[in-house]
């Protein structure tokens, strides 16, 4: 299990590189979660004070998740050589970058966002 330095960095920072396989898996484990909080907020009895809940719930991930997209990709971005504020772009045609960056693997060796993928600057 990775401990927390690692996670707050895979998840908030710009700084370093990462491989398809992690680009893929922590998207999809945002995805889960916020997907997680819309079904429970489906399931809560309408204008309840727990609908109210899982709403508020839903919305702090979807705005933390929007923050954790741009750093994963912007990591993702490092691994091909090119600088996260590319990640901005994903706002506008972002599942298709999403495909690419998943499954097509970076430059091979270390470049100026750091020694090799998977690794902090």
């Amino acid at each position: 299990m990775a401990d927390q330095n690692q996670l707050l960095w895979l998840f908030f920072s710009l700084k370093g590189r990462i491989s398809p396989a992690v680009y893929f898996l922590a998207g999809l484990l945002l995805l889960i979660v916020q997907m997680f909080l819309l079904y429970r907020f489906t399931l809560a009895p309408h204008e309840s004070a727990a609908q109210g809940g899982w709403a508020l719930a839903f919305w702090v991930a979807v705005m933390v998740s929007a923050w954790s997209n741009i750093a994963l990709t912007g990591k993702r971005l490092h691994d091909f050589g090119r600088p996260a504020w590319w990640a901005l772009i994903t706002l506008v045609i972002g599942f298709i970058v999403f495909i690419v960056l998943s499954f097509v693997k970076g430059n091979p060796g270390p470049n100026q966002y750091g020694a090799s993928t998977n690794m902090r600057a």
